[in-house]
């Protein structure tokens, strides 16, 4: 090949995939709802704008001056695009390491079978199977969704949020490294303006609030009331008791 050739899409290593690609256009409609929306998965109510957003095939100011028309909120979500951005410039070691240095203390649990379960959408709490289940399946979750799992993972199960940021970019389509790792270390408190960590989701009351005629369950769990689902692998209200105790442990230790 010749210095002037342009490289084929095979040759820079592009393959054709069946997945399925959301469309650009998003309405106006959608954004002035958006705060209303966002937080049912069931619902068409995000504008699935992310993985534009990622590879640029949308222009973010595009989007933020028609927020900032719009809907207030849907702009606050452009933002902490932004925000996770700078983090990752400013402090590239939140790739590795918490962004709060005592929390690399943390004793994780990290068992390597729960782990597994959580991959692939076995663990007994419907909300959480089923966002696992739309991931592996589609290269995308719902962000609300995305919370929830991120929370049972960390806090319920004690394992790293790095294995559950790694497993992330390995399914997401939308997958960027600034926001993949803000919003794991956000769900495992341990990044910058993060959730405390005594902020544990329980799935239960988070299915009530966000999925109440359980139509995301049904779609991505249809057999959840049937005898063949695994019954839940943990006790949400001990592991929560015990993921309180080693965090504090290990602040105590190490502030």
């Amino acid at each position: 090949m010749s210095p002037t050739d342009i490289p084929t899409l095979d040759q820079l290593g592009f393959h054709a995939t069946v997945a399925i690609f959301p469309s650009d256009f998003v309405s106006d409609e959608l954004i002035n709802n958006y705060h209303e929306t966002r937080n049912f998965p069931e619902m068409i109510g995000t504008s699935r704008l992310s993985v534009h957003l990622r590879f640029g095939t949308i222009s973010i100011r595009k989007m933020a001056v028609r927020a900032t028309l719009l809907n207030a909120k849907y702009l606050n979500e452009l933002i902490w695009r932004d925000f996770y951005q700078m983090i990752l410039w400013h402090f590239p070691k939140v790739v590795t390491h918490a962004f709060q240095p005592s929390y690399d203390f943390i004793k994780w649990i990290n068992n390597e079978s729960d782990f597994i379960r959580w991959m692939i959408g076995e663990t007994g709490f419907p909300i959480v199977d089923a966002g696992m289940r739309e991931l592996n399946a589609t290269g995308f979750m719902h962000n609300r969704v995305r919370m929830i799992v991120a929370s049972f993972l960390t806090k319920d199960l004690l394992i790293d949020w790095r294995w559950g940021e790694a497993y992330f970019a390995r399914k997401l389509l939308d997958y960027d490294l600034a926001s993949n790792n803000g919003g794991w270390q956000w769900a495992a408190g341990t990044g910058a303006d993060a959730a405390p960590y005594f902020r544990i989701f329980n799935p239960v009351l988070q299915v009530k609030k966000f999925d109440p005629d359980l139509n995301y369950i049904k779609k991505w769990v249809p057999e959840f009331q049937e005898f063949t689902y695994p019954a839940p692998m943990i006790d949400h209200k001990a592991a929560r008791a015990r993921a309180l105790k080693v965090y504090k442990e290990a602040l105590d230790k190490h502030q």
